[in-house]
């Protein structure tokens, strides 16, 4: 039995002979918050030893501050961690797991560290922690364990390997540092304040097997200052460290945080949860696949009478995998008949959407796109586990049966892989899209009495509000205002709620009386005014889950927009990372605005300030994604030249070389009204 008390005291003593031994210059890459735990702790910007040995006495000898200050030291002078380790996680990645932290997908965060018993135990503890929707950072021989038992690791799986150096474990505390900072308006220096915010709010465990040594138990002994529970599923004997079998571990740990998850076992022979969620099934991986451009493919949800829909029925109309040749792309069409008492036609294209994260629960299936453009994969995987087409219709008939069970009476599902019935099929699937597109391509914010909130991030973000409208969409581009509406239908006490416009105050600037009393109620006080097109007054809050980010650059009298794909630097000088830890955390900043992609199509877009006309930059990733929709919102305005005067990195990558660029191309931003 290992003492906790005696090892913390031996550790401590250890990681401060060690601080002395640290030398020259260190940090972390693709971050605006330097070392983040010694940072938000501290205030301190350490980058050199001296800085270190100074933010340690700032931080009254803190064990964390010690063992990140030495980590980071390490990976200066070792570089990046070998495969599959991901080491430190960069902020634009970090921000990636946002929504997903706040939309249900991820119930909380779950450290594992030392050497579980036996590979067996390691596997089925870590798929426990998959289906009951945590996301799992694995420190120690567990990577080892799990790889040896098949199981495979990665972001995309929700089992991240942080590291094989001694002390990787704190990339975990970092984590939590930074969503602090980035979602939860956490001023760095404040630890007393982001103590606070980690009990309050982050749902964070650390389950600890045999095998840590005195530095490492010192410091997640030191975890508890931040009300994170220790589950030692082996043997430990130490004051707050709560000792369980290794069977209980998740229970238990997810009971401290109260965290409640039901989960009903879908009978098909592959596992299924959003921890599968992000994986690709590469080429060389895949059993077959559909779609892509590469065969005939299409899904379709709609409602029908109560009498036409016998729930849980699966059909497969043409061969199923067997006949299908291995590696080849075969037709595929994906039917789905909904009907509840409650369900309308207009839901059927917001439900339609999930099909593409149901079909992706599945742990050896995958799926991208939307209508007639899915792209569907099956891995060998799965095959050889005795997956077949028809389990794709279970999962989906099973998903939406548990997500919408207020909604939906019954689910029956009908795939198609007879190329001819395909086709036919998907020419009525078109005309239906269309209906649906010539519905809701028309609304306009003053066709609406009411806006819809957001406040799903306000879990990281307290002061934080979204206001949604038929022409403004979420900043995370994830919801629009008929999926508010829907949402709120749904669960009326949810974070969808709906908001009375009220009186015109401005109306080029888009503020309402009723989104400004709606907005200051929501933010506890803090937020006064918010103005829904304009990004120089009042511009609506940021959490950190934005698509995009506008900035507004008064040397060029117009706008870049940057996207967090974008890893490079901006014409302002920032990258996405540094103007996101600017904005983030629920701040209202003025000529700065998190906004989605799709906003940038809308009518509304920064139309108080001139909308598209002023914009001069953005990343030729983007410039080429949004190129056909953008071509027919300038060709309606009659101004299509423009897309060719909108620079990106490769015309200009300096505020100079911007300035040139635009002259040159005869902006119509430089002949505007200065934006001051």
């Amino acid at each position: 039995m290992i003492s906790v008390e005696k090892a913390v005291n031996a550790g401590k003593e250890s990681l401060e002979g060690r601080m002395g031994a640290i030398e020259g210059s260190f940090s972390y890459e693709e971050t605006a918050y330097h070392l983040p735990v010694t940072f938000a702790l501290t205030g301190n910007i350490v980058t050199e030893a001296g800085g270190a040995q100074e933010a340690y006495r700032a931080s009254a000898q803190n064990p964390l501050v010690a063992g990140e200050c030495l980590l980071a030291h390490q990976a200066s002078l070792e570089g990046k961690e070998p495969s599959p380790y991901t080491g430190f996680i960069p902020d634009a990645v970090l921000r990636t797991l946002g929504y997903s932290l706040v939309d249900g997908s991820i119930l909380g965060l779950v450290l594992v560290a030392g050497s579980p018993p036996a590979p067996d135990t390691a596997a089925g503890l870590c798929r426990e922690l998959q289906e009951k929707y945590m996301l799992t950072f694995l420190s120690g021989t567990i990577v080892q364990n799990l790889t040896s038992s098949g199981v495979k690791v990665g972001a995309e799986y929700r089992l991240v390997p942080l590291g094989s150096r001694p002390f990787s474990a704190l990339h975990f505390i970092d984590i939590i540092a930074r969503v602090a900072m980035m979602f939860g308006g956490v001023t760095p220096g404040d630890a007393e304040r982001l103590l606070s915010y980690a009990k309050e709010r982050a749902k964070a465990i650390v389950i600890v097997f045999p095998g840590l040594n005195d530095e490492e138990i010192a410091l997640v002994d030191a975890f508890r200052l931040l009300g994170i529970p220790v589950i030692a599923a082996g043997d430990y004997d130490g004051n707050g460290w709560i000792r369980v079998l290794p069977a209980d571990a998740v229970r238990a740990g997810m009971d401290l945080k109260g965290i409640k998850v039901s989960v009903t076992a879908i009978p098909i022979p592959m596992a299924c949860s959003p921890a599968f969620e992000g994986k690709s099934i590469r080429k060389e991986e895949m059993q077959v696949e559909f779609g892509g451009g590469k065969s005939p493919a299409f899904e379709l949800l709609r409602v029908r009478p109560a009498a036409e829909v016998q729930d849980g029925k699966v059909r497969l109309i043409g061969p199923d995998i067997d006949a299908i040749p291995e590696g080849s792309a075969a037709p595929l069409g994906i039917i789905i008949d909904v009907a509840g008492k409650q369900m309308k036609k207009e839901y059927e294209p917001v439900l339609e959407r999930r099909i593409h994260n149901f079909v992706n629960y599945g742990e050896g299936s995958w799926h991208v796109a939307q209508r007639d453009l899915i792209w569907v994969r099956l891995s060998k995987e799965a095959v050889a586990k005795g997956v077949r087409i028809p389990d794709i219709g279970t999962l989906l008939a099973a998903k939406f049966r548990m997500d919408f069970p207020d909604l939906l009476d019954a689910v029956q599902v009908t795939l198609i892989t007879d190329e001819k019935t395909v086709l036919a099929e998907r020419e009525l699937a078109e005309k239906v899209y269309r209906e649906r597109d010539d519905r809701i391509r028309g609304m306009r914010d003053t066709d609406v009495d009411t806006f819809y909130s957001c406040t799903l991030c306000q879990t990281f973000a307290p002061n934080h509000v979204c206001i949604i409208t038929p022409e403004r969409p979420a900043l995370c581009g994830a919801i629009t205002w008929l999926d508010g509406k829907i949402a709120y239908e749904i669960a009326p006490a949810g974070a969808n709620q709906p908001v009375e416009k009220g009186k015109i105050i401005d109306m080029d600037r888009g503020e309402f009386e009723g989104v400004n009393r709606f907005v200051k109620k929501a933010s506890h006080g803090e937020v006064d005014r918010c103005s829904l097109y304009s990004i120089m007054e009042f511009p609506m809050t940021c959490c950190g889950c934005f698509e995009c980010i506008a900035v507004m650059l008064p040397e060029v009298n117009g706008f870049m927009v940057v996207n967090r794909e974008f890893k490079g630097v901006t014409p302002s000088g920032m990258s996405f990372s540094t103007l996101a830890g600017t904005i983030g955390g629920g701040a209202q900043t003025p000529g700065f605005a998190g906004i989605s992609k799709s906003y940038i199509l809308s009518e509304r877009f920064l139309q108080a300030e001139g909308g598209i006309q002023r914009l001069v930059w953005m990343p030729a990733i983007l410039r080429q994604e949004l190129k056909g929709r953008l071509l027919e919102v300038l060709a309606k305005k009659g101004i299509e030249s423009l897309f060719d005067k909108i620079a990106d990195e490769n015309m200009a990558g300096t505020i100079g070389e911007l300035a040139s660029f635009l002259v040159s191309a005869d902006h119509p931003a430089l002949a505007m009204k200065p934006l001051f």
